[in-house]
């Protein structure tokens, strides 16, 4: 089942074509790994997707459920505001730099959403939240403040705090890219336990062993186009395009 379709996308910023007519369709319970240079559109896809940018044109639906109401050739109109809540619980998103809520605890981090925007109990919200703090090894931590965690930690319990809301896929925004080496086995970790788990799960990665061994598709992309997707033996280890080639090429010089 395509729990993500994503057709002919288009975004500019002033006059710069930043993606270049983007189709992509992820199932349920795929794990698919984003990798290219800096620059070649892969975190604006993943903003357009999870409708922090808006896009120029094409279109986007969730489970069925359309954010937009255009034909995909045409420029991108977006549902109602009630249509697009709906279509915003299905996603969840892990960014590159935490952004944890500094004043509040990390369990007051983990819970706040589900008690105040998804309505449900608090007892039993902050049990799932314990829970989930266990899953990422940090039950301990529960009481503190993110300014009392390394950056590892905090990683941990964003993924701990999109996995409270319950969504249906989660969509990660280089996880690592601000780690050491030693914190980015902790959580490449986390995300290869929740790929066991078949979670749907889109990583944009500069990280290409983890893209290797966890994802089920690999997609490169360079200058604002999808240049080549398939299975990670096929892209990272046996490309056919140059540009693929090229730029795996670099990261092992």
């Amino acid at each position: 089942m395509k729990l993500l379709e994503m057709q002919h996308v288009k975004k500019s910023f002033d006059n710069l074509e930043v993606l270049k007519d983007i189709s992509i369709e992820v199932e349920e319970g795929e794990v698919v790994a984003i990798i290219g240079p800096s620059g070649s559109g892969k975190s604006t896809l993943l903003r357009c997707a999870t409708l922090l940018e808006t896009m120029d044109g094409g279109t986007l639906a969730y489970d069925g459920k359309y954010a937009t109401s255009n034909q995909a050739d045409a420029p991108t109109q977006y549902v109602g505001k009630q249509e697009l809540k709906e279509v915003k619980s299905c996603f969840g998103l892990v960014f590159q730099s935490f952004n944890l809520f500094p004043h509040y605890s990390v369990l007051k981090n983990i819970t706040d959403a589900p008690i105040h925007v998804q309505k449900k109990d608090k007892a039993a919200v902050e049990q799932e939240a314990k829970e989930l703090l266990e899953k990422v090894g940090l039950l301990e931590k529960a009481d503190n403040y993110p300014c009392q965690l390394s950056g590892g930690q905090q990683q941990r319990v964003a993924i701990a705090r999109a996995l409270a809301m319950h969504p249906k896929m989660l969509f990660f925004d280089e996880p690592t890219s601000a780690l050491d080496p030693e914190i980015t086995a902790g959580i490449l970790n986390v995300l290869k336990e929740l790929a066991k788990e078949k979670m749907t799960m889109v990583i944009v990665t500069h990280e290409i062993d983890f893209a290797r061994k966890v994802a089920d598709r690999v997609i490169f992309m360079d200058g604002g186009v999808i240049v080549e997707q398939g299975r990670p033996e096929d892209v990272i280890d046996h490309p056919d395009n140059e540009r693929t080639k090229a730029f795996l090429q670099k990261l092992t010089d």
